[in-house]
Parts: C-alpha cells; structure tokens; sequence
C-alpha cells in the first residue's frame, strides 16, 4: 500500500532538509512519544544507519528497525522499515519553490508479510480516501512543526 503527500512551506529548502536530517531530534521526538529508541549504527546521519524502535499500538508492543536507505543533501532522505509483520520504504522528498519556500513530498509504501498484516492492509485499502486523509493531516503538521522550528531559530538568531 502506498501513501503520498506533501506540503508546501515558507521555510528555505536548505533549513527543511536539516531539519528532517536532525535524527537526534527525530529519537527525542519518539522517545517523547513513549517509544523506546535503539541505535543499532554509530554514526547517525549516514546511509546504513539504524534504529530499534519499540512502541505500543493497538495494545500490543511493536518492534521496528529503521534503516537509512539513501540520503541526498538538500533533496532527499529514504528510509527502509522493517518489522515482523510489515516491511516497507519511506521517502521525504524536498523542492525548493523559491528561496523561502520549500515542498516537502512523504511517500510511505508498505508491504504485508503476515497473513494478520495482510487483512490489516486490506482494510486500510477499504477506506482509502480516509487514511489518505488521515495521512495528508499528518504530513501538514509535519510541515507546521518544520515552520514552527524554523521560527523559534529565527527567533533565537535575533535575540543572540
């Protein structure tokens, strides 16, 4: 199954991608969340970098193991996902539209392996329009979380 979006910000290209590069930023986030969030890499920001992640969803605990696919400054950052029951890729895609605005694009395409996951996919299928919506909500707070930053830092650039 595959998902896309994107938003449109005024936040420069160059600041977007350091942004979703900052995976120090992206651990803290998930740890916040309740996730428990293992390096299985030294270095973060490299292609083959990886992480362990641990969550709850729907009552039961999930296992994730996130790995940096491809990483290409100032356009793209992919990911591979894996687990015991899914597998999948996601891409950020980022497009300067002008000097202080930016496109980012997400593409999330998953993967059953279980027969579990597969009904569980299905019924995503099933109500499409609602989890591309669901998606598309979730990319735009993406985008506003990216401007809320970009703001703070231009805040902070002023005052210092």
């Amino acid at each position: 199954m595959r998902l896309t979006a994107k938003t449109d910000i005024e936040v420069p290209l160059a600041e977007v991608y350091r942004y979703i590069t900052d995976f120090n930023a992206w651990e803290d986030a998930a740890t916040q969340r309740g996730a428990e969030v293992a390096r299985t890499g030294v270095k973060a920001d490299a292609v083959g970098a990886g992480w362990r992640v641990r969550f709850a969803y729907r009552g039961k605990a999930r296992n994730v193991l996130v790995k940096v696919a491809r990483l290409v400054p100032g356009e793209v950052a992919a990911f591979l996902i894996d687990s015991p029951s899914i597998e999948g890729a996601s891409q950020l895609e980022v497009t300067p539209l002008s000097p202080r605005r930016t496109r980012v694009r997400v593409v999330l395409d998953v993967k059953p392996k279980t027969l579990a996951a597969r009904v569980f996919i299905s019924t995503l299928r099933l109500s499409k329009a609602r989890v591309d919506r669901r998606f598309e909500g979730r990319v735009a707070q993406l985008g506003a979380a990216l401007v809320a930053r970009y703001q703070r830092s231009q805040l902070a650039g002023a005052k210092g």
